[in-house]
């Protein structure tokens, strides 16, 4: 397209209201200029998109719709604005840096387009209950600036012959259609070893349906994102199926003085001794850690006291791992 021909374009989309389409013209007139050798032009041109997205709520290249599913998909998926940035979800380093780099593919999978490429877009998490798995979900949507669809698996599995699959055939059609970032949680249920010795004929189609599913072009970029506690049970060919696996594990102790100090505001907290309160929480899942701060915070509320002592958060801790021993005991 020539110069003049994608300046005519533009005043039209102008002229239409469509933003998207005067987006798409720009980042190729920054592709061109990039080829030309102009990589500077090329990368303001590019920024100047990402600016005038992001002042518009449209950093999706398709129209993100935040309606509530209906029909048979009412039942099955189950629409969660998200609230969380992952920003503020507390993750090791390397996992951190790992989710980084996948949301900005996603977010400059127009710049991987111009070159033939497409973003990543089938993640799983895999690590143990109350690691931030769902959390960590929420926080993706959010930075990505789409809806979470959380998938809900006692309405997706039948025991009908067929039915599984033609429900999941349902799903992936959402997911084609419609932008988000779509959990199937609990993922082991679906994906389980189709050599398992208690796996039925049933189950094994319905994950073979899975993994056809799973290699369909996606239109939207949507997100398709499984998590699960046992990873040792999902069937190797869909682990394959995963562009990033994503391993989750319990909080160091640098990250249970974060998600302390974050959980325990507005509380005043002078002269906590961290070394018996990290000491105290090891072992504890997140989920744990932020249920036991945020109980220390309500009993000083409840109390009437504006701060909190090393006391009232380890009592919290302790009680924590007495529930966590005494649910794991043999």
């Amino acid at each position: 397209m020539s110069n003049a021909k994608q300046v005519l374009e533009i005043v039209r989309s102008r002229a239409k209201d469509d933003d998207e389409r005067l987006f798409s013209i720009a980042l190729q007139v920054a592709a061109a200029e990039a080829r030309r050798g102009h990589k500077t032009t090329a990368e303001e041109i590019r920024a100047a998109v990402d600016e005038a997205r992001d002042r518009t709520g449209r950093g999706a290249s398709v129209p993100v719709s935040f309606s509530k599913p209906r029909g048979d998909l009412s039942g099955m998926l189950v629409m969660r604005e998200p609230r969380v940035a992952l920003k503020d979800v507390v993750l090791s380093n390397k996992l951190s840096s790992k989710l980084n780099l996948f949301t900005r593919e996603q977010q400059k999978r127009g710049w991987l387009r111009e070159h033939g490429k497409t973003p990543h877009r089938r993640v799983l998490f895999v690590g143990p209950p109350g690691s931030g798995k769902t959390m960590t979900a929420e926080g993706l949507a959010h930075t990505l600036r789409i809806p979470l669809f959380v998938i809900r698996l006692d309405a997706l599995i039948t025991r009908f012959m067929g039915e599984t699959a033609s429900k999941l055939r349902l799903v992936f059609d959402e997911v084609n259609t419609r932008r988000g970032v779509y959990l199937f949680d609990e993922f082991d249920a679906v994906g389980s070893r189709r050599d398992s010795t208690n796996d039925v004929a049933e189950m094994r189609r319905v994950l073979n349906s899975f993994l056809q599913f799973m290699e369909e072009t996606n239109s939207t970029d949507s997100v398709v994102l499984a998590a699960t506690n046992y990873p040792e049970l999902l069937d190797k060919a869909l682990l394959r199926r995963f562009d990033v696996v994503l391993e989750f594990t319990a909080p160091s102790d640098e990250q249970i003085r974060k998600l302390i100090t974050a959980n325990i505001r507005p509380m005043k907290h002078p002269r906590l001794v961290w070394k018996k309160l990290i000491e105290a929480a090891r072992g504890l899942s997140q989920a744990e850690v932020v249920q036991a701060s945020e109980d220390a915070v309500k009993t000083a509320i409840l109390d009437e006291k504006d701060q909190l002592s090393t006391v009232d958060i380890l009592q919290r801790m302790e009680e924590r791992a007495e529930m966590r021993d005494a649910l794991f005991k043999d």
